[in-house]
């Protein structure tokens, strides 16, 4: 009988009971997978309010239904803690907690560091121990396997580690935690092979790799493509704007284009906790080794100053239209950073709205998936749309494009409007109230 042939059989029956460490946007998707393929999950949040709230049946992730939660808690298969001695009983300990940066751009692996102490505290003989939140190549190894070897075990022998990075897309009908490839890295070749072993059980495609370096420098690839691809288009907007073009029509003509092209769109920046935040994991970890990544850090620039591009194309329209910002009345239409989701971190449009207030002007918005909005130290809350209050505003500004506003008649009753996501590109009869992101109609 091999070192671990007894977590193994446990992940074959599905008798091992994982632990998910963090249960917002990574965790709780893939404690309900879990669930759905038969393994006990126990949760733990060190957020009381969202423990109570999940214990009591209500999911405060879009991607997972209320009812799925309360399915789970029912057949005893899920529950929700803020008590971390629960690790004690876990076969596998997943850990998805933030992985923020600094002020100063630097990786807070604090919440990461709190897990693994709980999980050490916790530790015992043949269990899998699996990071999952973003993070710079050398994170695994660096603060999860080195301290549990410290603590007198073997690493692929005693306790497995491994690294498998979420690649949750909020929102996404078509891809999932449940259908989406898995890429996943061990220490060692046997971390490794359970690890996959784990995820094949519930997973469609498990996508093995050497290392958690390797496994660590995949995901930071995967942003960093689309970090640098959306500056590229980005930039493009702003150049189509000095030639009086239409970005938007370059785009699409483009895209027919059957290889060697992919399509990204431009907007007011970017938003979510992956794509403005993990490329600096990796710029970070280079300068640590005297290397400076030139192209990541200029894409994350441009990215960063496109709602300072926004600001000027809203003024050069009310000037166009005998308005002023200063002590204008403004209605942002979205907060979230991307369409049909309620989730705001890193959401451009936050900076924008700043930018618009700096400026004298007098703010609101609407966005049916965030009810409320932390701005500082206070909370706005979103208005009701209504004919009365269109007509009120001296400007209406397009940030998030859901699916559920009805474009035509926002246009038929707005005085002005500026377009950062193209919704309006069907809308003809009221172009000359319309301005876009990216077209200078001179």
């Amino acid at each position: 009988m091999n070192s671990f042939s007894v977590l193994d059989d446990k992940i074959v029956d599905k008798s091992a009971i994982c632990g998910i460490i963090g249960l917002g946007y990574v965790g709780l998707p893939l404690s309900m997978v879990l669930c759905d393929a038969g393994f006990v999950i126990k949760g733990y949040d060190v957020s009381k309010a969202k423990v109570e709230s999940l214990n009591s049946g209500y999911s405060d992730v879009d991607d997972v239904h209320s009812e799925k939660v309360k399915k789970h808690l029912q057949a005893g298969r899920f529950s929700a803690t803020t008590d971390s001695s629960v690790l004690k009983d876990v076969d596998i300990a997943i850990i998805c907690v933030p992985t923020p940066l600094s002020r100063f751009k630097d990786p807070d692996m604090s919440y990461v560091n709190d897990a693994v102490k709980k999980i050490i505290a916790n530790i015992h003989s043949e269990m899998l121990v699996i990071l999952e939140s973003t993070t710079y190549p050398g994170t695994t190894e660096d603060l999860i396997a080195q301290p549990i070897e410290q603590k007198g075990y073997t690493i692929g022998k005693d306790i497995f580690v491994a690294f498998s990075p979420e690649r949750v897309d909020p929102g996404n009908i078509r891809w999932h935690t449940g259908n989406t490839p898995k890429v996943v890295g061990g220490m060692t070749e046997k971390c490794t092979r359970i690890a996959v072993d784990f995820y094949t059980t519930f997973l469609e495609q498990v996508v093995p790799v050497s290392s958690t370096a390797a496994a660590e420098m995949v995901k930071l690839l995967e942003n960093t493509f689309r970090s640098v691809n959306i500056a590229l288009v980005n930039e493009m907007a702003k150049i189509c704007d000095k030639l009086g073009l239409d970005v938007w029509e370059i785009t699409k003509a483009a895209a027919t284009k059957p290889f060697g092209f992919m399509k990204f769109n431009p907007g007011p920046g970017v938003g979510g906790h992956c794509i403005p935040i993990d490329p600096h994991y990796l710029s970070w970890k280079l300068k640590s080794l005297n290397f400076y990544a030139h192209f990541i850090e200029l894409a994350g620039e441009v990215n960063y100053n496109m709602p300072n591009y926004v600001l000027e194309g809203i003024m050069r329209h009310m000037n166009n239209h005998g308005r002023v910002l200063n002590d204008a009345d403004v209605l942002f239409l979205g907060v979230a950073y991307k369409k049909d989701i309620s989730d705001v971190r890193e959401s451009p449009v936050l900076d924008l709205i700043k930018l618009v207030l700096d400026y004298g002007a007098n703010v609101i918005y609407n966005d049916p998936y965030v009810p409320k909005l932390r701005m500082g130290n206070d909370y706005i809350q979103s208005v009701e749309l209504s004919e009365e209050l269109l007509e009120n505003m001296d400007l209406v500004v397009i940030t998030t494009d859901h699916s559920m506003y009805d474009y035509k008649w926002l246009a038929e009753h707005s005085r002005l409007i500026f377009d950062t996501r193209n919704a309006m590109h069907d809308i003809l009869d009221y172009d000359a109230k319309i301005a876009s992101l990216g077209v200078n109609k001179r």
